[in-house]
């Protein structure tokens, strides 16, 4: 399975890379097909009134451009002035009648940046805001401005633009315009050569009625200049003609024949980047072919340097070689020195890419100043279509090679489909087993506090929108868990969970939902009751059911179950609120006398406030006691730390923890001020005791803003020579809010102890010990357990362990028993333990007191 997942992310991968690839071939597809376009047309227009409708053409075909126009800059006065323009919507009036508009405006900001630019309506809007040009004509939605480059200099802006906000330019468009751009400079050249022959024989023309000798001389001319317009022509048809580079050079070569003497004719090529020239094509009476070489100080080298076409006889020759400007790095014998020799270099928009030279030896032919004219003449155009075929045979190699990729991962994919639907199947297999792990209890496979929360929040919204459709809560507590646990072991105790599990599922009916909250309380979600007593049935039932007494290894148990219900209100907004109301019910049934069921009544939590007003009565002449706990640690000194937690016995409530004490209190005042007494009676136990270390739960209460002032004052007064330890509930410090986490860690700033219990009951949650500087991490008694029984918890405990480490917290195992378990917990990681050592077989050995879960 693992070495099946790497090779469906590669193919994945590959896949995604050969799309790229083929989109970036249809883009050079589109763009070759352009420039032929406009070099068919450049070469077939008489005017240039007539190329730039020609152009826009062409555009459209790929662009949204049927808004377009073309901005020149006049030489002579420096201004930019309109020679195309098409507007859907103003019409040519409106450019023209504002004076230096375009230097003013957008183009004139493309024209003076040198480089495209592209703006939506808001964009052209805030730069015409913030002074970089003025705003024209109708707004469009969307604007893109090209500069137009001959050789390195800036002599126009091409740009287009859309009134349609869903119609805007992509980079490929943009890439086109651009492309498009660098060639406009070239064509517009053509045409400017083809209306300047035309004019020279037009004026020629008229000269020979004049005089027989300018006659002929104008006859002369015009025949140059057709023969000039005709190897351009013949140098364009090779673009199309030619079937690959080589075939182009060799027409390229047939053309220099008929110009000039091309006998010795070497084509060459320049790296810019690599520095390193090749002959692609050479044809030489002494020489086969050149070899590549590194830029040196040659003729070749001449040419591209100074990015001019050089003449070079004997004489010259000679003096460049004393200046040292051309070098030799051997002697070349006589007969193979050229006595002629004629380079041109090959020029682009990005630079020189190579040259093209012929060459006469034993004075054969000297090449004349006209030679240097028309070589000069024809190398742009021979520059164009070589860059041209250049970039075509990228193309094709690219291509090439995608295709036989593809061909390849089609093998591999089809050998390899087989194994991916099978991982398909098993990762929805696995999907599927980590949604229910995730929902579910892991002990008895019931749905646990999230699924049944997201379940019970459907039910309320649907009672709200439907009120005649009712439902009820059932909240279960186990009576004599934990003697069970103590007396037999967590292995017993679970396996009573389950069997109670089991039975509680037949008590109720198929839509009805049981979920295990945790430890040993369960809860009942029952719908569409048609009335109240239903619920009271499945309790009955329940309640029957626990009387029977379970044998759990030949060991007869008797347990029982209280049960709180509370129906459905229309006043109910939240389910925590149903939750509390079923949860008082319960307790109400515990301290009724357990094994039974009681109803939330309104009335109830009035009584329960009766209990609490009794429990402040009490709370100031109430005996403070202390658990003790110990705290094995096995460090380096072998040290041990004794540690207590802080119990009372009320002489109503009977011997309770905090966390009871503080369920009677009936409001946030109340729950306040039972809270700081509890804190300062712990605090004078803590020093008479001469204790360490003592352990006193808090609630998050006394982090809220107003309340965190009066804890303060409590700490601050209270504070002496023994220490605690306050703990705060990992449930209630994972729902607190901003104010209260600011102020549990304004807590350990100022130098108190701080501890998290109960850490991961329900989940491991790593943010939290991340967040807060805690002193003690007191992991929950099901979690310590958990690590022994199941390899996930072990993982789990192990990606805690560094993270306390680096925080220098103390981790801690809790439980009734869970030093029996010490030797084996220490295996783990664990060094640090809170509970006594049970003894099964004398349960009389067992702690005095043991806190009661209420």
């Amino acid at each position: 399975m693992e070495d099946k997942l790497p090779s469906s992310r590669r193919l994945a991968y590959q896949n995604k890379r050969l799309k790229t690839l083929l989109e970036k071939y249809k883009q050079s597809h589109h763009l070759q097909n352009a420039l032929i376009q406009l070099s068919e047309r450049a070469s077939t227009v008489a005017e240039l009134t007539l190329l730039y409708p020609a152009i826009h053409d062409i555009l459209q075909k790929y662009v949204p451009s049927k808004s377009f126009y073309v901005v020149l800059q006049n030489q002579q006065c420096q201004t930019l002035e309109l020679s195309y323009f098409s507007d859907e919507k103003d019409g040519i009036a409106v450019p023209l009648n504002h004076s230096n508009s375009f230097d003013e405006g957008a183009t004139g900001y493309v024209f003076k940046e040198g480089k495209t630019t592209y703006f939506t309506k808001q964009q052209m809007q805030e730069a015409a805001a913030n002074g970089l040009f003025k705003a024209l004509g109708t707004p469009a939605e969307h604007w893109v401005g090209v500069p137009v480059y001959q050789e390195k200099n800036i002599i126009g802006v091409l740009a287009a633009q859309s009134y349609d906000v869903n119609q805007s330019y992509n980079s490929q468009q943009i890439q086109l315009l651009e492309v498009m751009s660098l060639y406009l400079a070239t064509a517009i050249e053509r045409v400017k050569k083809r209306e300047y022959l035309e004019s020279e024989v037009k004026i020629r023309t008229r000269a020979l009625t004049q005089s027989n000798d300018a006659l002929n001389l104008e006859v002369a001319n015009r025949k140059r200049a057709l023969q000039r317009q005709q190897i351009l022509f013949k140098v364009s048809e090779i673009a199309t003609q030619a079937k690959n580079l080589d075939d182009a050079y060799v027409k390229i070569h047939g053309i220099i024949k008929t110009i000039t003497y091309a006998e010795n004719l070497y084509i060459a090529l320049y790296d810019k980047d690599s520095g390193w020239i090749t002959f692609p094509y050479c044809v030489d009476e002494y020489k086969e072919n050149t070899q590549p070489r590194q830029f040196a100080k040659g003729y070749s080298e001449l040419v591209i340097s100074t990015e001019e076409t050089q003449l070079i006889n004997p004489e010259k020759a000679q003096a460049l070689l004393n200046s040292g400007v051309v070098q030799r790095s051997a002697p070349v014998p006589n007969k193979q020195k050229a006595t002629s020799w004629l380079g041109a270099p090959l020029k682009t928009s990005q630079g020189v890419i190579g040259l093209i030279v012929c060459q006469a030896y034993n004075n054969k032919h000297i090449f004349s100043q006209d030679d240097n004219e028309l070589i000069t003449f024809v190398s742009h155009q021979i520059a164009a279509v070589l860059q041209t075929k250049l970039a075509n045979q990228a193309i094709a190699k690219s291509h090439q090679e995608l295709e036989f990729r593809v061909n390849e991962k089609t093998k591999e994919l089809q050998q390899t489909n087989l194994h991916l639907q099978m991982q398909i199947e098993e990762r929805k297999k696995i999907e599927q087993q980590l949604y229910h792990d995730a929902h579910h209890d892991s002990l008895t496979s019931l749905p646990n506090r999230s699924l049944f929360l997201t379940q019970l929040e459907k039910t309320l919204q649907h009672f709200q929108r439907f009120p005649e459709r009712q439902f009820a809560v059932l909240f279960i507590d186990l009576d004599k868990f934990k003697d069970i646990n103590d007396q037999l072991g967590h292995q017993a105790g679970d396996q009573f969970l389950i069997n109670v599990s089991e039975l509680f599922s037949q008590c109720i009916r198929e839509h009805d939902l049981l979920a295990r909250l945790g430890g040993d309380e369960f809860v009942i979600l029952l719908t569409h009751l048609t009335e109240p007593q239903q619920a009271e049935d499945v309790a009955n039932r329940i309640i029957d059911l626990m009387k029977k007494p379970f044998n759990i290894k030949g060991t007869l148990l008797q347990s029982g179950a209280s049960i709180g219900i509370n129906y459905s209100k229309q006043s109910y907004k939240h389910t925590d609120e149903i939750i509390r109301d079923a949860d008082a019910a319960m307790y109400h049934a515990k301290n009724s006398g357990k094994n039974r069921y009681e109803l939330f009544h309104p009335l109830l939590t009035q009584s329960i406030a009766d209990v609490g007003q009794k429990a402040l009565h009490h709370l100031d002449v109430m005996p403070m006691s202390f658990r003790s706990s110990e705290i094995i640690t096995l460090n380096e000194q072998q040290q041990s730390e004794s540690l207590f937690e802080a119990f009372g016995e009320h002489p109503i409530l009977g011997f309770t923890s905090f966390e009871v004490l503080k369920k009677f209190a009936t409001d946030k005042e109340q729950h306040l001020k039972v809270e700081l007494q509890l804190l300062e009676c712990a605090y004078t136990q803590a020093i008479n005791a001469n204790v360490a270390m003592a352990l006193v739960p808090c609630s998050c209460l006394l982090l809220e803003k107003h309340e965190f002032t009066l804890f303060v004052d409590v700490l601050n007064k209270q504070r002496g020579p023994s220490q605690l330890c306050l703990l705060f509930d990992e449930q209630e410090i994972r729902h607190a809010c901003a104010t209260q986490l600011e102020n549990l860690k304004q807590l350990s700033l100022l130098g108190y102890s701080i501890g998290l219990n109960n850490f991961a009951k329900d989940r491991c949650e790593l943010n939290l010990l991340t967040d807060v500087n805690f002193d003690y991490l007191l992991l929950s008694s099901t979690f310590s357990k958990r690590i022994l029984q199941q390899d996930s918890y072990d993982l789990q405990l192990q990606g805690v362990l560094p993270i306390t480490k680096l925080k220098k917290m103390k981790v801690i195992a809790k439980g009734p028993s869970i030093l029996n378990f010490r030797v084996l917990l220490e295996k783990h990681g664990l060094s640090y333990f809170v509970g006594k050592q049970h003894t099964l077989a004398c349960p009389e050995s067992q702690p005095e007191h043991v806190s009661q879960s209420v």
